[in-house]
Formats: C-alpha cells, structure tokens, sequence
C-alpha cells in the first residue's frame, strides 16, 4: 500500500507513444525485485510492446523464469534497447522487431523472426495498444477509430492466426483487456470498445484452441503508470491517475508481471478463457 508513488504525479506531458526516460517518477518494471524461478524454462515467447510499460515488466519477469523472447515494438529504440540487455542479462535470447502491428503483413513477419531466430513459440503476449482521450463523439476521426481497432484488435487476430501452426500442446496466448472491457471510460470511448472486443476474443479464441491444447487468458489491468499515460491523457487526469481506486494509486508495471507469468506456466493447465483483473481493489465484473 505504501511502497509506491501515489497521486499527484509532477506536471508532465510527452508525444506519443511515450518513453520510459521521460516519466516522473520512473515505473518500476521489476528491475531490481522481480526473482525467477524457472517456471517457463526453455519456453519461448512473442511480447509485443515488449519496449515500455506491462510489456517491459512481463520480458523481465519472463527471462528470468527462463524464456527466450522476441520482442516487437512500434519505434521506441532507446527502451527497446534496455530490455534487451535486461533479457541478456539473465541469459537468455533476447530479439527486438520494430514496426506498426496494424500492418498484417509486418505481424507475420514478427512470427517469422520468432521461429527463425528462437525456433518456435510457445507463448503469444498479446500487449501493445493505442489509446486516445476525447470529450465528444464528434472530436473522434474516422482515422482514429480506425488506429484504434487495428492496433488492439485486428493485430491480435492476425498474430494469433500467424502464430498458432507454430505453437505445440502446453502453448500459451496472453491477451491485455482492461478494466474497460467491462466498464467503459466514455472519453476513451474507442480503445474502451476495443478492449470489449478483446475480451470476446479471448473467450472465443479459448474455445476454438482447447483441442490443440493451446490456452488462451486475458489479463485486465486497472490504472498502471506506463508511458501510455503522460502521452495519451489530459494533464489533470495524469496528476490524479489511479486516485479513483481503493489503494488511491496507480499500479506499477512489475505488479502485474505475476499475472502474466502464472496465465503462461504450463502448470496453469486448466486456466483457458479467463480474465484476470488486476484492478487496486476495484471489483472487476
């Protein structure tokens, strides 16, 4: 309760999608806390927005439970080199692959470095997102609406349908939602709908996959302090971010890596087409 930064945060606002360096304070990613066990040893996954944020968290935690990883993001270079080296660190394979997730073709391409450069895939995290704040339906673009569903939901599609053939029995696809996905923030009213969408997909993607015994869970965070926030929402709204819930703060990225290693672990074999919320006390429905 007392071990992180609560609100307010300092003023501060930066163009999107954000980098790490620039946030006040620093999110913490489980750098220094994070402790492995082994528990996906010789796995090998996919993170996309694996640069910054919950994807960062989730490569860190990932590596030292003993997976090798490739990581896509869309141009944050300087982050996507810290997690690398973060990933070598610890001894394990570490690629980066940059680019936009809503062009079909460059997430088969992702699937390809994966299998090339790891030699298969055994955990999909389906993480990278684009979000946008508006007051009105009429301030919303077609083009924004558009991004939106590209990025959140048609790139999950594509890199689950690219990513299965390669994927064995005991495999693993992790999909962020949000809290959102059942209670909707009406000025994120598009990324809101996506991850609804999300949801759904989760669901339906679990069913469809049980014969080949690959798993598919959603993880549905609440307020967490990544470069999403100062570079998508308002300067208010990033002074009081995660206020609103029962601990009074926003979550760290490195609260949730546990989540997404528990959903991975093929001793979670029973756990397929579940969302795990990882909310600060707020009830998730």
């Amino acid at each position: 309760m007392t071990e992180y930064p609560k609100p307010p945060f300092p003023a501060q606002q930066q163009p999107a999608p954000g980098t790490t360096r620039a946030m006040n304070p620093r999110p913490d990613h489980g750098e220094e806390s994070y402790k492995g066990a082994g528990r996906l040893a010789g796995m090998k996954a996919i993170i996309t927005g694996g640069d910054s944020g919950i994807g960062r968290a989730v490569a860190i935690a990932y590596a030292r439970e003993g997976a090798d990883i490739v990581i896509a993001y869309l141009n944050e270079h300087e982050d996507a080199a810290e997690v690398k080296a973060l990933v070598e660190r610890e001894g394990r394979k570490a690629g980066l692959i940059a680019g936009d997730i809503a062009n079909p073709d460059h997430c088969r391409s992702i699937v390809h470095r994966a299998v090339e450069e790891l030699g298969g895939i055994d955990i999909l995290v389906n993480n990278a997102a684009h979000q946008a704040t508006f007051k009105d339906i009429q301030d919303i673009s077609d083009g924004e609406w558009q991004r939106t569903f590209e990025v959140n939901i048609h790139a999950m599609f594509y890199l689950a349908k690219a990513a299965v053939p390669h994927m064995r029995p005991g495999g693993a696809i992790v999909n962020t939602a949000s809290v959102n996905s059942d209670m909707p923030n009406p000025s994120l009213l598009a990324y809101a709908t996506t991850k609804g969408a999300i949801q759904n997909f989760t669901g339906g993607l679990a069913q469809m996959l049980a014969s080949k015994g690959i798993r598919v869970n959603a993880v549905a965070p609440g307020p967490i302090w990544t470069p999403l926030i100062p570079s998508t929402m308002p300067e208010d709204s990033v002074k009081n971010f995660g206020k609103q819930v029962p601990m009074q703060r926003a979550g760290q990225p490195a609260e949730l890596a546990t989540a997404y290693v528990m959903l991975a672990d093929p001793l979670s074999s029973y756990t397929s087409g579940a969302t795990l919320a990882v909310t600060g006390g707020k009830p998730f429905i």
